[in-house]
């Protein structure tokens, strides 16, 4: 732990290594963009990409760039940081590495409410803003059914993975109910995918991530690291358990929710994008701004895998997230495995 005073005062407390490893993920992020913006049936260099978002380049560059590539780019990014940070939360929050939005039932939450939209032949804005109500009010009933004398996070897993079962037959009954070519479109969405993905869909969410990730990174990280070690303890030290978790526990949903309705519900970002970042930066504590760093890189590279993995198909993102996820999910297993912690 390193210590940065100032000439007023402040001392500001950082880990050199978690900083690194947020710097180097956020340039990854960046890179990668470059790439993801540049290539395609229209192929750009990097310099032609810098020129074109800087104001220069022409008319022809300026309209595929800001309006196909970009606001493609910057909803992965902002979907990638929404969920690695939900992830952390929740993940901190139970005290359990398999604490996730994926497992919990809020993803399946987002994608009932979206579901219903779609059976009832609703337009896409209504689907995004039926998502966002399907994860609050999954969130409600959860909080809800595990509240006795305040939520704690054994008893949130298991009534989230139960509540996760009964929406995922209830999703799985929605597309047996949903015309076929509707059906077509929520599979599609359910599996997440960034495709066509315009500014429209990427405002609500950064509204929602500018005003929420201060929030939790500035008023809730140093009480949220206490919170880990116990909720007596964590009480001793004058944290306000009760409060700060709903807090915590509202903002990893509607950064869940918010990140569903922009690009479905993604895979496994939430879960591994943590676990990465502990293992990178080899610090205690919730890792929040380094995981989303990491979120977003993550999301990013998916999606430029999944749009240039085969020539001539993309897949969805959603896709190359669970394949990267589970894959890693079965390795860690493994290791954990070996080495006797399971």
């Amino acid at each position: 732990m390193s210590v940065l005073r100032t000439p007023g005062g402040l001392s500001v407390r950082f880990r050199p290594r978690a900083l690194a490893v947020g710097a180097g993920a956020a340039l990854l992020a960046a890179g990668l963009g470059l790439v993801a913006i540049g290539s395609g049936d229209y192929p750009m260099g990097p310099a032609d990409v810098l020129r074109t978002l800087t104001g220069g380049g022409t008319p022809a560059e300026q309209f595929i760039v800001s309006e196909l590539r970009l606001p493609r780019l910057v909803t992965a990014l902002l979907v990638g940081a929404a969920l690695a940070l939900a992830g952390t939360i929740f993940q901190s929050l139970v005290r359990n590495p398999l604490g996730s939005p994926d497992i919990l039932g809020f993803t399946q939450g987002a994608s009932t409410g979206a579901l219903v939209v779609v059976v009832l032949g609703g337009s896409s804005l209504a689907l995004a803003g039926a998502a966002v109500v399907g994860g609050i009010a999954t969130g409600l009933v959860i909080y809800a059914l595990a509240w006795r004398r305040g939520v704690h996070g054994y008893r949130l897993i298991l009534v989230g993975i139960g509540v996760a079962a009964i929406l995922t037959g209830v999703n799985g009954y929605l597309l047996t109910r949903a015309p076929l070519m509707d059906a077509a479109r929520a599979v599609l969405w359910l599996t997440g995918s960034l495709d066509g993905r315009g500014w429209a869909n990427a405002g609500p969410l950064l509204v929602v991530t500018a005003v929420l990730a201060p929030v939790v990174l500035v008023g809730c990280a140093a009480a949220l690291r206490m919170m880990e070690l116990g909720d007596d303890t964590a009480s001793a030290l004058g944290v306000p358990v009760v409060r700060l978790r709903l807090v915590l526990l509202a903002s990893a949903v509607l950064l869940v929710s918010f990140a569903a309705a922009a690009a479905g519900p993604v895979s496994f970002v939430a879960l591994v994008a943590p676990h990465v970042t502990r293992r990178l930066t080899r610090a205690p504590g919730p890792n929040l701004l380094p995981s989303m760093a990491v979120g977003a890189a993550l999301l990013v590279g998916a999606d430029l895998l999944a749009q240039r993995a085969f020539a001539g198909h993309q897949l969805p993102v959603g896709v190359v997230t669970g394949v990267i996820g589970g894959g890693y999910l079965v390795w860690l297993l493994a290791v954990e495995r070996r080495a006797g912690r399971l």
